[in-house]
């Protein structure tokens, strides 16, 4: 377990750092620095898995989803002006989003893992990237889920007032916005976090990636 512990600190790093990121706004409010850091967690799970294999990548993950919900926790007794810092339909969202995007891109890294080096670990971070974002956009803010009640309603329907999309186009939902805005901070990342990768690999792993 020793051996994975570098990968656990690592992944709780990003995860108590992006929770506290996101509470500082970019661009009006479209990004936070949070969309920046948390993308860094797809870098930890691939290195991991390729270095220790799917089994250590899980492990990590689940680590990781640990930490996002202390965080959570802590976050909900944490009152603003505005209410709680971290609302229900945020914690469940992000939590749901982390754990279901991260344990996909380990499936698809492990099934593409023979193949070029770069492939396993951009196709998986893409995949696993898409489906954090649509997951946690959506149950966190999108008016058509209502599961939660009233209280948790209101507590996100800032998100539902039309804006222009991306600040320039036609008008849609806020959270539509933000959701594609961070979903393209994430490709950038992912394409970014190809060349770290290579070189930990290169250093870490006990035979050629």
């Amino acid at each position: 377990m020793t051996r994975y512990l570098p990968g656990v600190i690592a992944m709780a790093a990003i995860v108590v750092v992006s929770n506290i990121l996101v509470q500082f706004l970019l661009l009006d409010g479209l990004l936070t620095w949070g969309a920046f850091t948390y993308p860094f967690a797809f870098l930890v799970t691939d290195l991991m898995n390729r270095i220790h294999g799917a089994r250590a990548a899980r492990r990590v993950v689940l680590a990781g989803f640990v930490t996002g919900v202390i965080c959570s926790l802590i976050g909900s007794r944490i009152m603003l002006e505005y209410g709680p810092a971290v609302s229900l339909r945020v914690a469940v969202g992000s939590g749901v989003a982390f754990l279901t995007a991260q344990m996909l891109d380990v499936a698809v890294f492990d099934r593409l893992r023979r193949g070029a080096w770069w492939r396993a670990p951009l196709v998986s971070t893409l995949l696993g990237s898409a489906v954090d974002t649509a997951l946690f956009f959506t149950i966190a803010f999108s008016a058509s889920v209502t599961l939660f009640g009233a209280g948790a309603d209101a507590a996100v329907s800032w998100a539902w007032e039309g804006a222009p999309f991306l600040a320039f186009g036609s008008e849609a939902p806020l959270w539509v916005s933000l959701a594609v805005a961070d979903w393209l901070v994430k490709l950038v990342l992912a394409v970014i976090a190809l060349i770290p990768f290579r070189a930990l690999v290169r250093r870490l792993a006990p035979v050629p990636a």
